[in-house]
């Protein structure tokens, strides 16, 4: 049962549920600290907020941090932390961005419309996501004088953007495990470069599945896990999907023509995605009232394209390299949360629908949950050809160099564009720089563009704790958590003294 806006912000806590529906419900503090539910499923909000033309319309003025503010307040309840507290934890999180709006949005030829993402400290979209959620573990973690070890294993962008959302927190250690040669020289460089005494970066002799092995082994273990306070932070996590509603909002207010109509104007959004974050983002964004009509762009990895066009949520053989590399991706697990407001927020049918997929790989969407999915969202798969003559042409028109992960959306763009379909104004997601990914510039026949501080990067010292074939991973993985437990520990002693 949607709530109307007014009584939303006069209740005074919002409260979450697990997709499966076998969780107890939490407050948006045990969202934040769980990452799964108990029974496996996503949280969700038990109710949503509706907003109407008048909030939208005041909100329309509004910078990207002011909508961070507005759509976490409405989310979290100022009886958890409180709008003034909030209001500096967010101006906090976004302090270090590169560009003063936080967010930009730049306007070039043809009615395209390229929202930057990736004006952080590690150039890509996670940095805004995740400098807030570490912002909101370390107010309640300094509240409640606790401490967390955040492990996380990473492929590339996820390692440098918690690195960084972290790096000297008094209240939190991070362990990232990276693959040796598995990850680009310059995202290795940004997790190794950083010296903080509470940062911990293993480059393990393996590739990503290889060390997840190790962190699944301790995570499986829960009574150590409970006992070291014991979290991840990827894109499972809710108070990421909370912040990246905000990309959404930004865009529409950016895109739409005027806000006079009636109805409101639509605008469509180009999200190029591989674990469905961002689209789960805006899809709960159109559900709470945003006109917006989205459109999934993904690479060869197509599972979400084919679910959006044929209703098959099916694994293919196996994952497909692509020069957009961080969308290759086969279980797109934010689609669960998807599910589950295509279901009418029925946590039964979501758990025999994941349960099925988990047991055979393979699921046709009912009928009814098909049609109600095509009609929320359509869907394109971009090659790796389609994504360097994307490349090239936006260079050619004008001088704008894409990262193969934003060609994913601006394809989608030029091929409408050459049908004549342009009546709706567009906005196309841009999750990274195009400085993070050289290789793919040389190979679309482009100049790549290195910032400084990238280039720096070569120059400074490196710290990291080699894992090599023949250790045991798993067991210096749990030695390190045991000694940060010890250290956390002797610190508090010696405060207390």
């Amino acid at each position: 049962m949607p709530l109307g806006l007014s009584h939303l912000q006069a209740s005074r806590i919002m409260w979450y549920i697990s997709t499966r529906g076998m969780a107890p419900r939490v407050d948006f503090e045990g969202a934040l600290f769980s990452g799964y539910a108990s029974d496996g499923g996503l949280f969700m909000p038990e109710e949503l907020p509706q907003l109407d033309r008048e909030t939208l319309c005041q909100w329309s003025t509004l910078s990207y941090p002011g909508l961070v503010k507005e759509l976490c307040a409405l989310f979290i309840g100022s009886e958890l932390i409180p709008k003034g507290d909030l209001n500096d934890l967010i101006d906090r999180a976004f302090s270090r961005f590169r560009h003063r709006e936080v967010v930009h949005l730049s306007r070039l030829r043809n009615g395209l419309n390229v929202l930057e993402l990736w004006h952080g400290v590690t150039y890509a979209f996670k940095d805004l996501s995740l400098s807030c959620t570490a912002q909101f573990l370390q107010y309640f973690l300094e509240k409640k004088e606790k401490h967390v070890t955040v492990v996380v294993g990473t492929s590339g962008d996820t390692g440098s953007a918690a690195i960084e959302s972290v790096q000297g927190a008094k209240n939190v250690d991070i362990i990232v495990l990276l693959p040796k040669g598995h990850c680009t020289k310059i995202q290795e460089l940004q997790m190794t470069t950083v010296l903080k005494e509470n940062v911990h970066v293993f480059v393990v002799e393996g590739n990503s599945d290889e060390l997840d092995e190790p962190i699944k082994a301790v995570f499986a273990d829960t009574v150590f896990v409970k006992k070291h306070n014991l979290m991840s932070l990827n894109s499972i996590n809710w108070s990421r999907i909370l912040v990246q509603m905000a990309h959404h909002f930004f865009a529409y207010f950016q895109c739409a023509p005027s806000l006079d109509t009636h109805p409101l104007p639509l605008v469509e959004v180009v999200v190029p995605t591989g674990a469905a974050g961002n689209l789960a983002a805006g899809y709960i964004a159109q559900k709470i009232g945003l006109p917006i009509r989205l459109v999934v762009a993904v690479n060869r990895n197509d599972i979400i394209h084919r679910t959006v066009r044929q209703g098959d949520f099916s694994l293919s053989e196996a994952v497909k390299s692509t020069l957009a590399s961080a969308m290759d991706i086969q279980v797109p697990y934010n689609m669960e949360r998807v599910f589950w407001l295509l279901s009418g927020s029925d946590s039964q049918v979501t758990r025999a629908l994941m349960e099925q997929f988990e047991r055979t790989q393979s699921l046709n969407l009912p009928k009814e949950l098909h049609s109600k999915l095509s009609e929320a969202m359509t869907s394109e798969s971009v090659s790796d050809e389609a994504i360097t003559q994307t490349m090239g042409r936006c260079w050619d028109e004008n001088q704008y160099l894409l990262c193969p992960h934003s060609a994913v959306a601006v394809n989608y763009h030029y091929q409408q564009l050459d049908r004549q379909q342009l009546s709706t104004p567009r906005c196309c997601l841009a999750p990274a720089s195009a400085a993070k990914f050289p290789e793919a510039v040389l190979a679309a026949g482009l100049t790549p563009e290195t910032p400084v501080e990238i280039v720096a990067l070569e120059h400074k010292e490196t710290r990291y704790t080699p894992m090599r074939r023949g250790d045991t991973w798993t067991l210096m993985l749990r030695d390190t958590i045991e000694d940060l437990s010890r250290r956390w520990k002797r610190r508090v002693l010696n405060a207390s003294q």
